[in-house]
């Protein structure tokens, strides 16, 4: 019980309450709502009869409700959850080696890899111990799935097939299971929201490729990133360089119906930067505030791989009659320079302190900045045109050595992460990385 504050003396002049400072209340805030609303009270208790103050004031709301489910978990029979796709097989095999229970929920009719190849054995093979079967993957906001999955005591960790197949509102608002990560950072992917990943690479100094606003406006090589009439959310792209072959590439592709007009009027018109392409891959932890590389890697693309792989003089003849496309296959691990590293780490570190600042508590766990080095000037330059906020679909990132000059060996993002919640549940920290 409080202790009953002494009554002083009322001061007749107004009061204004000064500002903690910056960074105090970091960590103790840290999983609940915070407000900050401008109010004119009297104030009472230590403050009694000190008059009228007019001060900002720091409204915290109870404990959310991931927060309290979190409480009722057991910490000692934890699980680690995915859906079906994705990065679920790296997820799992790292839960699995630090001793967490696994599960995947999958969508009918493409659970064989999760339920017979992979599925946990006897024997001690195999990663995956629960399976969650649904008729669409969208189907895991339904009731008895989050209540399955609650049993569980399961951590779910969400990738990219999770925001593409469910709504984004139904995950933030309706999903009632703790997720590894900020739940309403991975919407910013997306390039028709506010303050959304160019918006906070802009606030964190990192340079992107220049936009153009209108065909207009094109005035050097640019790549249209429109998304696909078939499948929404992949997205189909197409080069131009002017406003001229933009009308003529963008009416072929309509005619196709590659594309739809809907698309097109909210597609993006972006600088074609040419130089190496490559995924920086990072891992962000707030306890203990220290930003990690987990590898790089590049994109296989097809029927652009395809093509490349001819000589010269048949690509042209081929062009005649196919159309290059670029639809990610997969990954293949790249190194890059040891003398590039620090530019990497730094637009890193950059990425994350905007993200606290716009969107907190900002970038919790695993993400990655995509783009190329250029070289311009006589000097390379790191410039990025996509960002994950969630755990890239790239496992052979544990193929790269830069986790090992970290941790002694290479590391999976599956164990980076089952590593971080064990740290939590060891620190009771799980509401520092779960929303």
């Amino acid at each position: 019980m409080a202790k009953k504050q002494k009554k002083r003396t009322a001061y007749k002049k107004k009061t204004r309450i000064s500002k903690p400072p910056k960074g105090m209340f970091n960590k103790f805030f840290k999983g609940v709502e915070i407000q900050v609303n401008e109010v004119k009270e009297k104030q009472e208790n230590i403050f009694d009869k000190l008059g009228e103050v007019t001060e900002k004031v720091l409204k915290v709301k109870p404990s959310t409700q991931i927060s309290k489910i979190l409480e009722e978990y057991d910490k000692t029979d934890i699980s680690i959850g995915a859906l079906g796709g994705h990065s679920a097989l790296d997820v799992c095999r790292g839960a699995k080696k630090l001793g967490f229970r696994t599960v995947v929920v999958c969508q009918k009719g493409r659970e064989q890899t999760y339920a017979r190849y992979y599925k946990s054995r006897e024997d001690g093979k195999g990663i995956i111990d629960e399976i969650i079967m649904v008729n669409k993957f969208k189907d895991i906001t339904k009731k008895e799935v989050q209540e399955r999955l609650r049993e569980l005591n399961t951590i779910f960790i969400h990738n990219r097939y999770f925001w593409v197949y469910c709504d984004f509102k139904d995950i933030e608002k309706k999903f009632k299971v703790p997720i590894y990560g900020t739940r309403t950072m991975v919407k910013l992917e997306e390039r028709d929201v506010p303050k959304n990943q160019y918006y906070l690479m802009e606030k964190a100094g990192i340079r992107i490729p220049k936009i153009f606003k209108t065909p207009k406006d094109i005035d050097r090589l640019a790549i249209v990133k429109v998304a696909e009439a078939a499948r929404g959310y992949e997205r189909a792209f197409f080069f131009c360089n002017n406003e001229e072959s933009y009308k003529k590439k963008s009416e072929e592709m309509l005619k196709n119906r590659i594309i739809t007009k809907e698309a097109l009027k909210v597609a993006v018109i972006e600088e074609y930067i040419v130089g190496a392409q490559v995924n920086f891959n990072y891992f962000y932890s707030p306890i203990t505030e220290e930003l990690e590389l987990m590898g790089t890697d590049t994109r296989r693309q097809t029927n652009l791989d395809g093509l490349l792989r001819l000589p010269a003089d048949v690509q042209l003849e081929v062009l005649k009659y196919l159309k290059p496309k670029l639809v990610e296959t997969g990954h293949i691990a790249v190194t890059t320079k040891e003398s590039i590293l620090e530019k990497i780490f730094r637009i890193g570190e950059q990425f994350v302190e905007a993200c606290k600042k716009e969107h907190p508590p900002g970038i919790i766990g695993p993400f990655a900045l995509q783009g190329a080095v250029a070289s311009e000037e006589g000097k390379e330059e790191l410039v990025i045109f996509d960002v994950s906020m969630r755990i890239p679909g790239s496992p052979g990132t544990i193929s790269t050595p830069y986790s090992g000059y970290l941790h002694h060996e290479s590391i999976s993002y599956g164990e980076r992460i089952a590593m971080e919640i064990k740290k939590a549940i060891e620190e009771d920290k799980l509401d520092w990385i779960c929303t």
